[in-house]
Order: structure tokens, then C-alpha cells, then sequence
């Protein structure tokens, strides 16, 4: 297939690049770089079977001759990237979401927009299931981030039934893996680089919030799968290996053979106390479930981290 991959310079949109073209696949990646960068996907130019557009998908979207699929990846992702860009954070759920489905509809191309579990808010529910509505606050401060998924999805189901678009809805649950930038606000990078440098590791609140970590090549295989299905309700991706924020310090100051203190501060406003993926229907309807064991991933990601050091 000739596939689009929206944000395709980023961490989760590059290794997807990279999965499908192993897959034997033409990719158009376009990023605009706002997050995303060359350094992800400078081992591909030169490959016959890969193009980069730099491009602002908020703006009209033209690409000559067939494509069959889109992937909707583009928007800043992490806490502080949505803080600190929380006008661009809204304009590429609503705006480029509107200008890649109707870049599927022009081409009679399938469509998957990477949606997120951040759709959830701080879930009053656990496991996570896909017909739970959720619970956003939506002038919080992660407000930007958690509506424009929301509203993303609620476009991309609009374009299914009024279009009659194939489209595809994945949510995403914390994925990590190589790539990841350093500075994101997320709590591997964060943690992993702390420990290397001999920081002290900042858990907020009491650490007793659960997070469930999936490896990034599990994830894009998930994915794949998905864009290859006859589905098209939201499928979440993730694994439901659940723990607390404190166990995980702990974990990675093991694996990184860190003196590392962990230090508490204060929890920031919304943040989820618990982060659960029910995966039921990617086993049923996807053959699919998380392969790789936390340890392996984080190894391989503290390894990544070590070299950039």
C-alpha cells in the first residue's frame, strides 16, 4: 500500500514508518517538526519506498496520485509539549484531523487516527473500557490535549457514517520505547535520564497513581493490525500490566544501577490517579496482546538513553 503517516517524525510515528516499510510498504511521512524530528527518520531517506513532506497538516494536504491509507499521528503529545502549545495542540485535533480525512475522502483511502487513553480523563473506572465515556475536565490544563482527541474522534466517526470513509480508531495507552525525547515530561524518559545523571527521580503526589507501560514495536504491530481490520469502533492498544508510579522509580533505579533518591512533589491538576488498559477486544477482534516484558522494553530504552548521554 502507499500510506500516509501524519507526524511521522515523531517517536511513536517514526517507528511506525519503519514497521510498515518492513512490512513492504511505500510511506509518506509528513511533519511539520514542532516536536517531531529529522533525527528519527534520517536512517530512511534515500529508501525508494519512503518520502518526507515537511508540513503543517492544519493547512490543505496535497499529494499527487493514489494513496491508500492515512495514519493520523501529528500533535504534540506530552504534558509539557501541550502546555506549552496548547493553541497548536487543538488546531491539529480539530483542523488537521479535518484535513487528513478529507485527504481520504478525496483518494477513497482508509483512515486511522492515533486517539488516546488521555479520551478516559482521570477514569473513575478500572480496567478502561472503550464503551466508557470518561472523565475530562475540559478547561483543565490538560483540557487541550484530552478535547482534541475527543473531538478528533468524534470527526473521524462523522466522516465514517456521512462519507461512508473506512476509518479507524486507535487508543493509545502509554507507549516508551528508543526515540522518546529526552525533556518530554513523560515518566520514562523522565525518570530513565534522571537516574543516568544522578538526579533525584521526581515522583508527584504519593506515587501510589498506576500506569500501565507498552513497548513501542508491540504497539505498532497493534496498530498495523488494526489499519488491516474490518473494524471500525475505537480499539484500545496498551498493556493492562498495571503499577504505581513509586514501584516503577524504584524499578528503573534497579535496572539503571542508579543511587538516585526519589523525591515527592506535589500532583499536578488532573492528573490520573489510575491508567488501565482493557484490551479484550484487540484480543478478539486483533489476535493481538503485548509480547515484550517491561524489563526487555526498558532495557532497550535505557541503552537508547545511554548512548545519547
Amino acid at each position: 500500500m502507499r500510506i500516509v503517516v501524519t507526524g511521522g517524525a515523531g517517536f511513536l510515528g517514526s517507528h511506525l514508518c519503519d514497521f510498515l516499510i518492513n512490512e513492504g510498504h511505500s510511506v509518506i511521512c509528513i511533519d511539520d517538526l514542532i516536536t517531531g524530528t529529522t533525527d528519527n527518520i534520517a536512517h530512511l531517506i534515500g529508501n525508494d519506498n519512503f518520502k518526507f513532506i515537511h508540513h503543517d497538516v492544519t493547512n490543505y494536504i496535497f499529494i499527487e496520485g493514489k494513496i491508500d491509507a492515512i495514519l493520523h499521528f501529528a500533535s504534540p503529545s506530552s504534558p509539557i509539549d501541550y502546555q506549552e502549545l496548547p493553541i497548536q495542540t487543538l488546531k491539529v485535533g480539530s483542523l488537521g484531523t479535518h484535513k487528513a480525512l478529507g485527504l481520504a475522502k478525496e483518494k477513497k483511502a482508509r483512515f486511522l487516527l492515533a486517539s488516546s487513553s488521555e479520551v478516559y480523563g482521570d477514569p473513575l473506572v478500572r480496567p478502561q473500557r472503550e464503551d466508557y465515556w470518561g472523565n475530562v475536565n475540559p478547561v483543565g490544563p490538560r483540557g487541550v490535549y484530552d478535547e482534541a482527541k475527543r473531538f478528533a474522534e468524534a470527526m473521524t466517526m462523522a466522516y465514517h457514517y456521512y462519507h461512508k470513509i473506512d476509518t479507524k480508531i486507535v487508543r493509545i495507552f502509554n507507549t516508551y520505547g528508543p526515540r522518546m525525547r529526552k525533556s518530554d515530561g513523560r515518566v520514562v524518559p523522565t525518570f530513565i535520564n534522571q537516574a543516568l545523571e544522578g538526579k533525584p527521580l521526581t515522583v508527584f503526589g504519593d506515587g501510589t497513581q498506576t500506569r500501565s507501560f507498552c513497548y513501542v514495536s508491540d504497539m505498532v504491530e497493534g496498530i498495523h493490525r488494526l489499519l488491516l481490520a474490518d473494524i471500525n469502533e475505537p480499539i484500545n492498544l496498551g498493556n493492562p500490566q498495571e503499577m504505581t508510579v513509586k514501584d516503577f522509580a524504584k524499578l528503573i533505579l534497579r535496572l539503571t544501577n542508579s543511587k538516585s533518591e526519589i523525591v515527592y512533589k506535589a500532583l499536578p491538576i488532573d492528573d490520573p490517579k489510575i491508567r488501565q488498559p482493557d484490551i479484550t477486544k484487540a484480543k478478539e477482534l486483533l489476535g493481538w496482546s503485548p509480547k515484550v516484558p517491561l524489563e526487555k522494553g526498558l532495557q532497550k530504552t535505557i541503552e537508547y538513553f545511554q548512548k545519547k548521554l
